[in-house]
């Protein structure tokens, strides 16, 4: 079995926010239990939306980037982060708009220099388990699809001494590779509490964007149940953080019935993609078979 002190968490995420929204409690618990985490973070987020009151969208969309890191300072304290790396691209926008085509964003980087780099950082933090999006990044986003495809060819290539030779850096070899997931019965539920809660706003809302059988995982298919409800206060308040992204009155900032917190939000949920460990079925540690 490994030490435990020597066990490391690499998530591999889009844009500042994504790590609070999908791992943020599985990296507080990692923290707390004593292991080594790390985000990779592979865009500055330069198209986001812009919905802190404080800021005059005009003059603060061209250092947006700029916002965005001091906000995901903000929230990597706050989980517990205990390093953090960028990958130095540009964000690639929504698919189809202008910003796909910048040549300096995410979505048109060369997939071997983009997985090179990933590479070198595996390499250099030697993660047992390597976290990352579903071959649809979840919702479609260009850059969560691109995250998803240079993790799952750095999963075997750090490992291949052949594949960008690295001075100082030797091959490594991760053990896991999950991929974040949302049940289609826990979207399902987490749609109906929002109409509960805003009426008059689910009235007027075309849900196409939040379908269940399109973006849920079928429940059968997660592997792995992580049980953050400890954290769920405390991924609240690293979500604050992101205030550029989030708006004040989001329905992740709302009072909810007892008991429907912990249970809309008290599980984070994966797919195991690639293992090289014997894992039970159904896993509650993402280092199940490894410690």
């Amino acid at each position: 079995m490994a030490n435990q002190s020597r066990l490391c968490l690499m998530a591999v995420h889009a844009h500042p926010d994504d790590e609070v929204i999908s791992t943020g409690g599985t990296y507080l618990r990692y923290a707390d239990e004593g292991l080594s985490t790390v985000l990779v973070c592979a865009t500055g987020g330069e198209e986001g939306e812009i919905h802190d009151p404080d800021l005059d969208p005009v003059e603060a969309q061209p250092r947006l980037a700029e916002i965005r890191a001091g906000e995901l300072r903000c929230a990597c304290r706050t989980l517990k982060i205990g390093t953090v790396e960028m990958l130095g691209y540009r964000d690639s926008g929504m698919a189809g708009t202008p910003a796909n085509q910048n040549p300096s964003c995410f979505h048109q980087a060369d997939l071997d220099e983009a997985t090179a780099r990933l590479v070198r950082l595996i390499r250099r933090y030697r993660p047992s388990v390597l976290v990352t999006y579903n071959s649809f990044g979840f919702y479609g986003h260009p850059d969560h699809i691109k995250a998803h495809q240079i993790t799952h060819a750095a999963f075997d290539r750090a490992a291949d001494p052949d594949f960008v030779p690295t001075p100082n850096l030797t091959p490594w070899q991760p053990l896991k590779l999950y991929e974040t997931a949302i049940s289609r019965e826990g979207m399902r539920r987490w749609r109906e509490v929002m109409r509960q809660q805003n009426p008059e706003e689910a009235a007027n809302r075309n849900d196409d964007g939040f379908d269940p059988e399109k973006l849920g995982t079928p429940d059968e298919q997660i592997t792995a149940r992580i049980d953050v409800r400890r954290y769920l206060a405390t991924r609240v308040e690293a979500l604050r953080c992101h205030r550029t992204q989030i708006p004040a009155d989001s329905f992740f900032f709302k009072p909810l019935p007892e008991g429907i917190g912990d249970e809309m939000f008290g599980f984070e949920e994966y797919v195991l993609a690639r293992s090289l460990v014997k894992h039970p079925p159904k896993e509650d540690d993402l280092f199940a078979g490894i410690r």
